[in-house]
């Protein structure tokens, strides 16, 4: 049997897009690399940590807006769809965009890890290569198994060519053109 990949998909991305509009709302699915992905339901840390995000960013760059789980299309010729934790835009951005949006636009893309087997795939590496093949200008990884902030930019291919990883407790300055310095102290408070 042959594996599934942007090559070789489990489905097309139409067939995809019918069984996501009427997957229950307790269920996030993505398509990522050709396979069809079910994210996790995050858990009260999780949800928290993002909060904490979100605070930081409208309060740094109010001109922008932190969406979460807003859909884009991502990866091969952008035949994948993911939906991240966060997608930070211009204030309106997303607007009359539907439920899977064009990544055009987005300055930064956000995933905080699950406690799940699949997060190292997923987040570590899938979503990284797909983010970065729809020319994202950033993409924090906040990795809970790690404690760290893991900051990937400067998109080449399907392949980030800085990545920076900063603990818990670092003051991190997000590159351009995200231009935000996020003061991390409060992440210790989350940690395992």
């Amino acid at each position: 049997m042959t594996p599934s990949t942007a090559e070789h998909p489990q489905m097309s991305v139409e067939d995809f897009e019918e069984l996501a509009r009427h997957a229950p709302e307790t269920v996030t699915l993505e398509f990522i690399n050709g396979k069809l992905e079910v994210k996790p339901v995050p858990d009260g840390d999780h949800v928290t940590i993002f909060m904490w995000l979100l605070r930081q960013c409208m309060q740094a760059r109010p001109d922008l807006d932190l969406h979460p789980e807003q859909g884009l299309k991502v990866g091969a010729y952008r035949k994948g769809r993911a939906k991240p934790h966060g997608s930070l835009g211009p204030v309106g951005h997303f607007a009359g965009q539907g439920e899977w949006a064009d990544p055009a636009g987005v300055l930064m893309v956000v995933e905080v890890t699950s406690h799940d087997s699949g997060t190292d795939r997923r987040d570590r590496v899938e979503k990284r290569d797909g983010y970065a093949e729809a020319g994202l200008p950033v993409y924090l990884l906040i990795d809970r198994d790690a404690n760290t902030l893991v900051v990937h930019s400067d998109p080449r291919g399907n392949t980030y060519t800085q990545t920076v990883s900063h603990p818990y407790g670092a003051t991190v300055q997000l590159p351009h053109p995200v231009n935000i310095t996020l003061e991390t102290e409060k992440l210790k408070d989350y940690a395992l």
